[in-house]
């Protein structure tokens, strides 16, 4: 089967988007439905994976582009390269996922010396001629030659400084003719080669430009960023141009339809009279609000609300327009679905079900998972906010303090030792990408609020302050000043992207509320889903927090984190250190009280719902010092003490606890002494436990609190080890509970860890009411991966380099550690049918993992408390897609 290389604009539709992306997919819908936007055709994707794997164009690709191009010149009455009349045509982008200013775009191609002299006297406008030819030029050798911006910049700031300037609509034709000059020698010089006047090459040329942006660094970041798949691809869309540079009746815009921020049904976005889209997407300058258009051009503002509302009941979601006006006339260049904070989407999700435009279930769709995050955004702890000390747009919402960093590389770096950093810069390019991701905010300069940070900041949800105009930036020196106050780098400062404003120092940050959309989106996921969501708790305030989130009950308390508190570690130790069975169970008696006083308030805290208590896992030396440190305190305290007579109580002290640590030390502490194998070595531990969560069970009983306890035995991996704590953990519950057993209910399970545990699951069923599959300690062990070393080793590697999909321990690896629970959920279910299963390792929290669970017919996971609202909307997700395969399926048997 041939593959289609080219499409023109007429031909296709919205459902081509595989094929020609969602730029030219929603450019040939507009033009279907008879919407004003310049005539054009698209290159494929089909033609952009030729490419990368034949390395050139594909055979017959430019013969169609004459073709097409023969076409488009018919529709304009202008020819390419004609120097009385010539077309020009933009060369932009358009992958099939939306990836705003990841790739790249060159306008006004077709200008050569001849041409450039036709465009002036067809347009009675010199100044603009030549004002486009330059930006071509300077398109031209950054994206194709690859020449860095900065250098065309330079040389545009030095011709406005010398015409006494800082706006481009004040530059003359002749300036601009010396500019070209000097733009074509730096290429020259710069590339080796000249800028190229034929202009069927500069269209080669730009093509393949395009098409290797797909593979630039930046655009490979934001694609695994957002799991969108390499094999994608983009396609080219080639347009002809309209000018909004023309004249003063000429401009440019990017308009949503509702407030990207908010969700707000009103208008949002600004325009830029006498100006190209990049001017306004770039930040160059400060653009105008949309409200003000109805002032300046009140004819085509009423057009564009109108084409506004057009859309976006076409396509039933939120549009980001852009859109050109020349010599008064509307053109529309692009829509698609706009990108929305997590508060937005949850307000338009809503408001689109009310509308009837949309049902619950695509409501419930739409909704990124991922983005669910941003909506526990912390907010400014206004007592204690000082004076703004400037004002910029608030572009993306939340508060962030961090110290001030310059340059996206920095961002970076500091971000990986560890730093909290705010990225400050006069505006952002799609090559700061990286750094914008490393920072816990972005402040600019310029630009507005659909500006290159802007939009990539509500993606990440990351806070965003732009256009502060009171900051000036010497990126140079690393430093900054916003009025008489100077901003070095390390220095702290504070955003708040809810209101625009910018202070000095470290603001106090306080949590943020879940909204009522996003209340009623979650009580939509609950009617839908079948799968419960349960909360890793270790502590009463996790618990109280998990609940206020929705959480259905506490999936996993890892008793060892109540063991760390500076009041408890000492007792802890003492236990460890114990030299006879009395000193331990005296150790132990002083714990009991204290676990107890945390069982009962997170049991208080869940009021009924089912609290998974896992006994103690880790190995004892973990509750030690640190032997290297002990050891050097050793070698400190001797050589202190050389030359004293008789014994030093001190350093036999020291010398004990280092036998001890040593004793205890374990060449691979993950496959050692830890878990169940403790609890069988020292049952005296397991019991203070146990007795502590019957105590505190007894004591909510008492004052008519309900309780549901499920006490977990970990790591274990062969059906004795289960046999015999579940006996303990039954001879106690006999001898503390009595005729109560009935109104505790608990239950005894296991976390399935450790491979065996999965392979022989019909034994150790035979012992257990549940299965909790703890998946981060399942996965080390399929994989063979220590954590820790593999992600600051070589995991990082492994998925840049395509070798594994992703990152097993934030993903479930369905192929081997998928293959193990399924196993041990069916064979473990053949012989108690009504095993309750689920997951509680981090993977509890993602929306893959969370569909494998839902097909694997896991009863519940468990996740972080922050986490719990994204689950309960991924599970129902889940529920939604299973269903419409299973009809799909369905139908596909009775057709066949």
């Amino acid at each position: 089967m041939s593959k289609q290389w080219l499409m023109h604009f007429y031909e296709g539709n919205q459902s081509l988007a595989g094929l020609l992306g969602g730029k030219g997919a929603n450019l040939a819908e507009m033009t279907r439905a008879g919407l004003a936007v310049p005539p054009g055709f698209t290159l494929t994707t089909e033609a952009c994976r030729a490419y990368y794997i034949e390395s050139r164009l594909p055979d017959g690709l430019l013969a169609e582009v004459r073709e097409a191009m023969a076409e488009l010149e018919q529709s304009k009455g202008q020819r390419f390269g004609d120097a009385a009349s010539p077309l020009l045509v933009s060369v932009r982008s358009g992958s099939v996922t939306s990836m705003p200013g990841m790739m790249d775009t060159i306008l006004n191609l077709g200008l050569n010396d001849d041409t450039v002299e036709g465009l002036a006297a067809a347009t009675k406008n010199p100044r603009f001629a030549y004002d486009c030819y330059r930006r071509l030029i300077q398109m031209f050798g950054s994206v194709v030659f690859g020449i860095e911006g900065a250098w065309f910049e330079k040389k545009l700031h030095a011709l406005k400084q010398a015409a006494g300037t800082e706006s481009d609509q004040d530059i003359q034709a002749q300036d601009w003719q010396e500019l070209i000059g000097t733009y074509k020698a730096l290429i020259l010089k710069r590339a080796g080669v000249p800028f190229p006047q034929d202009v069927y090459e500069q269209l080669r040329l730009a093509v393949e430009a395009v098409f290797r942006s797909w593979n630039n660094q930046r655009a490979q970041i934001y694609r695994r960023l957002n799991g969108i798949p390499d094999e994608q691809g983009t396609a080219v869309n080639i347009q002809a141009m309209v000018f909004g540079n023309l004249n003063e009746e000429s401009g440019t815009g990017v308009v949503f339809t509702r407030n990207p921020s908010t969700g707000e049904r009103v208008l949002f976005g600004e325009y830029l009279t006498n100006a190209q889209g990049e001017d306004v997407v770039a930040g160059v300058r400060t653009p105008q609000p949309i409200a003000k258009l109805a002032g300046d051009m009140p004819a085509v503002y009423d057009k564009l609300v109108g084409m506004a509302e057009l859309l976006e009941r076409h396509y039933r979601d939120m549009q980001d327009i852009e859109f050109t006006v020349e010599n008064g006339t509307l053109y529309m260049l692009q829509t698609r679905n706009g990108k929305r904070t997590a508060q937005a989407a949850m307000r338009i999700g809503v408001e689109l079900v009310q509308a009837g435009i949309l049902t619950k279930e695509e409501a419930l769709l739409r909704v990124e998972p991922s983005h669910l995050d941003q909506l526990l955004h912390p907010s400014l702890d206004e007592s204690e906010a000082p004076a703004a000390l400037a004002t910029g747009l608030p572009a993306s919402p939340g508060a962030a303090c961090g110290q001030a960093v310059f340059t996206a590389d920095e961002a970076d770096a500091w971000a990986r030792a560890g730093k909290a950093v705010i990225l400050v810069r006069t505006e952002t390019t799609p090559e700061d990408i990286h750094g914008v991701l490393a920072a816990r905010g972005v402040l600019t300069s310029r630009g507005g609020m659909t500006s290159h940070a802007a939009v990539v900041a509500r993606g990440m949800g990351k806070p965003c302050v732009c256009g502060c105009e009171l900051l000036a930036i010497d990126s140079e020196e690393k430093q900054a000043s916003i009025g008489g106050t100077a901003i070095r780098e390390g220095d702290w400062l504070t955003i708040d992207g809810a209101t625009g404003r910018v202070m000095i120092g470290e603001v106090p940050l306080k949590e943020a509320d879940m909204s009522a959309e996003l209340q009623l989106m979650l009580e939509w996921a609950d009617d839908v889903r079948q799968m419960k969501v349960y909360a890793n708790a270790d502590n009463p305030e996790d618990a109280a927090k998990a609940r206020s989130f929705g959480a259905e009950g506490v999936g996993l308390c890892r008793t060892e984190h109540m063991f760390l508190s500076p009041q408890r570690l000492p007792i802890v130790q003492e236990m460890i250190l114990a030299d006879s069975d009395a000193a331990r169970g005296a150790a132990l008696e002083k714990l009991l009280p204290m676990q107890q006083e945390d069982f009962d308030a997170i049991f208080r805290a869940m009021a009924g719902l089912p609290v998974t208590v896992r006994l103690l896992d880790p190995p004892l030396h973990e509750f030690l010092p640190n032997l290297e440190e002990l050891v050097a305190r050793h070698a400190q305290l001797t050589a202190a003490r050389s030359g004293a007579s008789g014994p030093d109580a001190e350093l036999q002290k020291l010398e004990f606890l280092i036998r001890k640590v040593r004793g205890l030390h374990e060449v691979n502490p993950m496959l050692g002494q830890r878990g169940c194998r403790l609890g069988i070595l020292f049952p005296e531990i397991y019991s203070m436990q146990i007795e502590a969560i019957f105590g505190a069970a007894l004591a909510c009983l008492n004052d008519g609190v309900d309780v549901s306890p499920e006490i977990m035995i970990p790591l274990v991996g062969h059906a004795n080890e289960l046999r015999i704590m579940r006996g303990l953990v039954d001879e106690v519950a006999d001898s503390m509970l009595g005729d109560l057993q009935a109104q505790v209910n608990y239950r005894v399970g296991t976390m399935i860890e450790v491979p065996r545990a999965a392979l022989t699951a019909p034994q150790i069923v035979q012992h257990a009411d549940f299965f909790s599959f703890g998946t981060n300690d399942l996965t080390q062990m399929t994989f063979g991966y220590s954590r820790d070393d593999a992600e600051g080793k070589f995991l990082t590697h492994y998925v840049d380099s395509k070798l594994l999909p992703d990152n097993p321990f934030q993903v479930l690896d369905r192929d081997g550690v998928g293959q193990l629970i399924e196993l041990a959920v069916t064979r473990a279910r053949a012989a108690k049918p009504k095993l309750k299963t689920g997951v509680c390792g981090e993977h509890g929290g993602d929306p893959k993992s969370i569909r494998f669970c839902r097909e694997t017919g896991l009863d519940y996971v468990s996740c972080s408390p922050y986490r719990v609202p994204l689950a309960r909307i991924a599970a129902a997700q889940a529920e939604i897609e299973i269903a419409a395969e299973e009809a799909a399926a369905g139908q596909q048997r009775i057709v066949s």
